[in-house]
């Protein structure tokens, strides 16, 4: 959707202007590719740089660059379970918030050490240079809040591709209560 939503924002229309193929399956878009099948190709790192370093292709542009910031990853709960285990909430959210300002505070080969073991068999150097790439383009968010701006965002990129019967407002079903006592209470290393 991010994608499609890109391209009509670059005044490409997805649905005429270019044969959309969406009927491969996400783990075999990168051997399809590599083998012949369309021009360009919609992947993620390392996948994206594993194919510039062998000379399979060149990142020509960020759909997350070019879509604008959107809430890609969240965690949901049930209210009821919200309720009924508030701390473990805060305790989870702080965690994030945490994380993501250790992501912001450290280099790329800082970050690709921590997270190498999930990347067992990916040259250090590809997963330096995805992590890279992302923090470069403002990929990582520095706080788990939900903004105003985003909600929209990741509204209109869901109403381009026709799957949004209608607009909800984010306070009907976001709660950044947690996320805005963790952005208070947990500070970066380099803001102390």
């Amino acid at each position: 959707m991010a994608g499609a939503f890109t391209l009509s924002k670059k005044g490409i229309d997805p649905t005429k202007d270019i044969t959309l193929i969406q009927n491969i399956d996400f783990a075999n878009i990168a051997g399809a590719f590599a083998s012949g099948t369309g021009d360009y190709v919609q992947l993620f790192e390392p996948q994206a740089s594993i194919f510039e370093r062998e000379g399979r292709g060149a990142v020509v542009a960020s759909f997350g660059v070019e879509s604008g910031y959107l809430p890609y990853t969240v965690f949901m709960s049930k209210n009821s379970y919200i309720s009924k285990n508030g701390d473990t909430v805060q305790k989870f959210t702080n965690a994030i918030q945490r994380a993501q300002l250790w992501v912001k505070d450290h280099s790329p080969e800082e970050i690709a050490d921590a997270i190498m073991t999930y990347f067992d068999k990916t040259d250090r150097d590809i997963v330096v240079s995805a992590v890279k790439r992302y923090k470069e383009q403002d990929t990582y968010a520095v706080n788990p809040i939900i903004d105003q701006e985003e909600w929209n965002n990741l509204l209109d990129v869901i109403d381009n591709a026709g799957e949004l019967k209608e607009r909800v407002p984010a306070d009907k079903i976001v709660n950044n209560s947690f996320a805005e006592k963790a952005e208070k209470s947990i500070k970066s290393s380099t803001s102390k």
